[in-house]
């Protein structure tokens, strides 16, 4: 009966306006790796189509000739990194720049196989049609191109494990039987005294750290191998990209440092500033305090949520900047993360669950710190372990994730501290809920629950 009452209820009717051309001084471009095609409103200039090259004074020569134009607004198509001097040298002219996916403007039907993409571009904007994508500020663009370059230094790095990984192994030193990583202190003392020519198993079972598992035995019984000298080469060169790479993410780290120091703090803070890092520094951490640096860009302790540490964090900002104003509610911010389920409902079924698909770094960033929540003692931890055992693995670390970002999205906008009630406090409030549930279910059936006696 209530579902019957609830399927009979009016649904939101919205005004929908004729359309109706909003953006008069609207353009249109598309753009290539070597020329772009600009058109404009008809009755502007003698072509209302022109094509420019891609130098830099052709593109300035572009920003002319639209002002010259009228123009006020251009849209722009997302292609590949060639429109990013484009959008550039538009917005330092004082256009309205829309940088849209090329996907939506392709859903939209309608054009015909003679007119340009150029022309339906500028069509589209002319009526409002184009959703312009969101891109940070400037500094936070420049904080992300850092933050990603940073990233592939790391990866490109990695990838020399890998090879230093594989000579050992063609030479049957077995060193990843005995240790968990070969980069660390023992592994890499080892190794290096291997390319500096030491074959002596037991002097170089030598360089075991105290803290290594495995004991001096096992690691002698491990460097019993068959050398060579092409194998001891591709060994070398090996290790000295690895320290290339090391050398270089240092760098990159000092770069970062400056960076950060140029952003004014905050005139506002919500949560005091993080301890000064005292404490070991992990492989792949900056080389400098980045708990610090990311408090003086926010005014938040970030941090303090539980699955967020200071480099899941960095790729977060980096990617959504500090201003939450460019989401209306903390609902558009989960669906432009894609974290929000997008149902398909059809004469009030739902035909399709889920979330979209995405390449949203920090839709990973956020998922991987959900995933780190697998075995916390936190209120965070209970959430996820709850949905896990319910709903499997997969769908935990997506309504995890989602709760994570609400959590960013309010700290960042209201400048609030984050305090974790605890795993147990959870449970309780989950179980006083369902208790709640049950009561109203049986009321409706005109009956009552009634606690077990203790004894």
């Amino acid at each position: 009966m209530n579902r019957m009452k609830k399927n009979k209820q009016k649904k939101k009717v919205a005004s929908l306006d004729a359309l109706e051309q909003i953006n008069l001084n609207a353009a249109g471009i598309d753009i290539g790796a070597e020329e772009i095609y600009v058109a404009i409103p008809q009755g502007r200039d003698e072509n209302s189509v022109r094509c420019f090259a891609t130098f830099t004074a052709d593109l300035r020569n572009c920003a002319d000739w639209l002002a010259a134009c009228g123009i006020e607004t251009v849209a722009l198509e997302s292609t590949g990194v060639y429109w990013i001097p484009l959008f550039e040298i538009l917005e330092s002219r004082g256009f309205e720049v829309y940088l849209v996916n090329a996907r939506h403007v392709k859903n939209v039907s309608g054009r015909k196989s003679d007119v340009l993409d150029c022309q339906w571009l500028q069509q589209l904007h002319t009526y409002g049609l184009l959703q312009a994508s969101f891109r940070p500020p400037e500094d936070i663009c420049a904080l992300r191109s850092l933050v990603r370059h940073r990233e592939m230094l790391v990866k490109y790095r990695a990838n020399h494990i890998q090879h230093m990984q594989k000579a050992l192994q063609l030479m049957n030193l077995k060193l990843t039987n005995v240790l968990s990583d070969i980069t660390g202190k023992t592994g890499l003392q080892i190794i290096r005294a291997i390319v500096a020519g030491e074959r002596n198993p037991v002097v170089l079972a030598q360089f075991r750290d105290r803290r290594c598992k495995k004991s001096e035995a096992d690691i002698i019984k491990s460097l019993e191998g068959h050398y060579k000298r092409e194998h001891l080469f591709a060994l070398q060169q090996a290790v000295e990209m690895y320290d290339f790479y090391g050398q270089q993410i240092c760098a990159c780290d000092e770069e970062l440092e400056k960076l950060y120091q140029e952003f004014e703090p905050p005139t506002q803070s919500g949560t005091p500033p993080p301890a000064p890092q005292k404490t070991k520094r992990r492989k792949n951490q900056p080389h400098f305090d980045l708990s610090q640096a990311l408090y003086r860009l926010t005014g938040v302790d970030l941090t303090q949520v539980d699955g967020l540490n200071a480099l899941t964090v960095q790729n977060i900002l980096s990617e959504i900047g500090t201003d939450m104003s460019k989401w209306p509610t903390v609902k558009h911010f989960a669906s432009w993360l894609r974290l929000a389920p997008n149902n398909k409902v059809t004469g009030g079924k739902v035909k399709q669950r889920g979330t979209l698909p995405t390449q949203n770094r920090a839709n990973t960033a956020l998922r991987l710190g959900a995933q780190s929540l697998a075995r916390s003692d936190s209120a965070l931890g209970a959430f996820y372990r709850r949905i896990r055992a319910k709903h499997g693995a997969p769908v935990a670390i997506t309504a995890t994730a989602h709760k994570l970002a609400r959590i960013i999205y309010f700290m960042l906008k209201r400048k609030e501290p984050y305090r974790d009630p605890g795993a147990a406090s959870y449970d309780q409030q989950y179980k006083q809920r369902v208790i709640r549930n049950l009561q109203r279910r049986a009321a409706k059936l005109g009956m009552r629950l009634e606690p077990i006696p203790a004894g």
